[in-house]
C-alpha cells in the first residue's frame, strides 16, 4: 500500500502525470454528460462545465511545452538516418500543435479574439495529426527491430543473464511502444474530429473513449517502475 502511495506521489509530481489525471477527468465527464444529457439536464450541465474546465486547465498547464521537441531532437535525434528523419517530422508536427495550442487557450478564455479560436484549433490539430503519424511509424519500425533481435537471441539458445536481461528489456520496450501507439491513434481520432468533422470521430462516445485510451496509456507509460 505504501509503495503504491509513493508511486502515486512521484507520478503526480510529473507534469505528464497531472496531465493524464486531468485528461481522465475531462473525458469521463464528457461521457457522463452524453449519458445523462436527455434524462438529467442539470447534472449533465455540471459535467459539461467540468469537462470544459479540465480541458482549459490542461492547456494552461502545457504552456511552453512546444520547447520539448527541440530538446528531444537535440539530445536524442535517433540512432539511424531514417529514424532521425522521422523524429524531425514527428516532433515538428508536435511543436506546431503545442505552440498554436497556446493561442487556442487564450482565445477560449477571452484574452484573444474568440474568432481566432477555430483557426488556431485547426492549425494545432493538423500539426498534432501530422506528428502522430510519424511517431506511430517510428514505433512500428522499432518494434519490428526489437522482434528481430528477440528472435536472434532466442535462436542462439544462450542462457546467460545478459541474454535474459536483453530479452526482458525488449519485451518491456515493446509494451511501452504499444501503449504509445494506442495513445497516438486515440489522439489522432480526436484531432481528426477537429480537422474534418464527421459522425464517427465527433461522436461523444468515440471522443470519450479515445480520450480515456490516450490518458490511461499515458498513465501506464509514466507510472514509476
Amino acid at each position: 500500500m505504501n509503495d503504491t502511495v509513493d508511486k502515486l506521489v512521484v507520478f503526480l509530481a510529473k507534469r505528464d502525470g497531472i496531465d493524464k489525471l486531468v485528461k481522465t477527468f475531462q473525458y469521463v465527464s464528457k461521457l457522463v454528460h452524453w449519458h445523462v444529457e436527455a434524462t438529467q439536464p442539470e447534472i449533465a450541465q455540471r459535467f459539461k462545465q467540468w469537462e470544459v474546465a479540465s480541458g482549459l486547465s490542461r492547456k494552461a498547464f502545457r504552456t511552453g511545452r512546444f520547447l520539448t521537441g527541440f530538446n528531444i531532437l537535440r539530445r536524442n535525434p535517433g540512432p539511424t538516418p531514417t529514424l532521425r528523419f522521422l523524429a524531425v517530422l514527428g516532433n515538428s508536427g508536435e511543436m506546431v500543435y503545442w505552440f498554436f495550442d497556446h493561442f487556442l487557450w487564450l482565445s477560449r478564455i477571452g484574452t484573444l479574439d474568440a474568432k481566432l479560436g477555430k483557426k488556431m484549433s485547426f492549425i494545432s490539430a493538423f500539426g498534432e495529426s501530422f506528428g502522430y503519424i510519424f511517431f506511430i511509424i517510428t514505433d512500428f519500425i522499432l518494434m519490428k527491430e526489437g522482434l528481430e533481435k528477440e528472435r536472434e537471441l532466442v535462436a542462439s539458445e544462450e542462457k546467460s543473464k545478459d541474454v535474459e536481461e536483453s530479452l526482458r528489456k525488449i519485451k518491456v520496450d515493446r509494451v511501452m511502444r504499444l501503449m504509445a501507439v494506442a495513445a497516438n491513434i486515440a489522439d489522432l481520432i480526436i484531432a481528426l474530429a477537429e480537422i474534418e468533422p464527421n459522425p464517427f470521430c465527433n461522436h461523444a462516445v468515440a471522443l470519450g473513449i479515445s480520450g480515456l485510451v490516450s490518458a490511461w496509456a499515458g498513465w501506464y507509460r509514466n507510472w514509476p517502475s
